[in-house]
């Protein structure tokens, strides 16, 4: 039997009209994106044994109960609570239910009534140049929505990672990323000081495999591993942050001084730490995480002179009766 060929264009072009409007269906408006991530994601302060703010990061519901972030926003903290954007209800973190410290991801046993959980799409699906959406809390100001592109998908020894366009802020590290049909593709993860948009989520794909692996309730301390040998993020080490210490703290205007001391017999580099801000009633106001890549020679200081405090509202109430405190997080040894 013979087909008229010209007979078939009609039904060929329905068909292509079809599959591409079922595509463009599935996509969602920026609004509709917002709207749906917002109501999933939380601002996470951790705190240490003595109850004092450690650090400030975002998360979102993978699951009822369970929050999907970062391992480092939790690192060293023995206790937390989580709030929803704009809401004043604080929840209890009960603990972890499943690690990947390579991939720099923790899930968190937050019981929190009625919250929508956002779906996981497949990061081996996204491509440079597709439109994304990141949601998260940079330094602390609830449910910030920016938009941007994927400009690269980078290989870390077998592991991928994204490379994006929308920043990333301290507070944003583990909030969602998203694509045009509103599913997760990614968890914010770092971004690098001094590059320009050099900004990085996990792939979704991982945090899926992690789901797999969710078990029963650790305390913070207990069921937080140290970072692996072969974190995709690499370069922080594994190396007790005691022999590091920051003292001869300078407040001037926009600015803060200090001194980076070694204690140690080795030289250290890429020393990374929090500032975390205070006001005169000893509340957290804002939080800087910081690297400070030279290398400091053993028993020996260098003096650091940074602009980080050129938000004017947190220097007008750090030099009202407010504080700064330094947490080092950790460095790497030269060998």
């Amino acid at each position: 039997m013979e087909y008229n060929k010209k007979s078939l264009l009609p039904f060929i072009g329905l068909i292509i009209f079809l599959f591409y409007g079922m595509t463009a269906a599935n996509a969602q408006s920026p609004q509709q994106i917002a709207k749906k991530a917002l109501a999933s994601t939380v601002l996470l302060v951790m705190e240490d044994t003595n109850g004092q703010p450690l650090s400030l990061g975002s998360g979102f519901f993978v699951r009822n109960g369970q929050v999907a972030t970062n391992l480092h926003v939790v690192k060293g903290a023995s206790r937390g609570y989580a709030k929803l954007v704009n809401q004043k209800t604080k929840y209890d973190i009960e603990g972890i239910t499943a690690v990947d410290a390579e991939r720099d991801l923790v899930i968190l046993k937050i019981p929190v009534p009625g919250v929508q959980i956002i779906p996981l799409g497949d990061s081996d699906m996204a491509q440079v140049g597709a439109p994304i959406y990141a949601v998260g809390n940079p330094r602390g100001l609830e449910g910030t929505f920016s938009q941007g592109i994927i400009s690269s998908i980078r290989k870390v020894g077998t592991d991928k990672i994204l490379q994006l366009t929308a920043p990333i802020s301290p507070g944003s590290s583990g909030g969602p990323v998203l694509n045009d049909k509103g599913q997760v593709i990614g968890v914010s993860v770092a971004t690098f000081r001094g590059g320009q948009n050099l900004n990085f989520a996990i792939p979704s794909n991982y945090l899926r495999g992690l789901l797999g692996q969710i078990g029963p309730v650790k305390p913070l301390l207990e069921g937080k591993p140290t970072r692996s040998k072969r974190s995709i993020l690499g370069g922080l080490g594994d190396k007790s942050i005691e022999g590091v210490v920051i003292d001869k703290i300078t407040k001037k205007n926009h600015y803060l001084t200090f001194s980076l001391r070694n204690h140690l017999r080795q030289d250290v580099k890429n020393v990374y730490f929090y500032i975390i801000f205070y006001d005169r009633l000893s509340d957290p106001i804002d939080v800087q995480t910081i690297t400070f890549q030279e290398t400091i020679p053993a028993g020996l200081a260098k003096r650091h002179y940074s602009n980080f405090m050129h938000d004017d509202d947190v220097m007008k109430m750090v030099k009202s009766g407010g504080s700064v405190k330094f947490r080092i997080l950790a460095f790497e040894i030269v060998e």
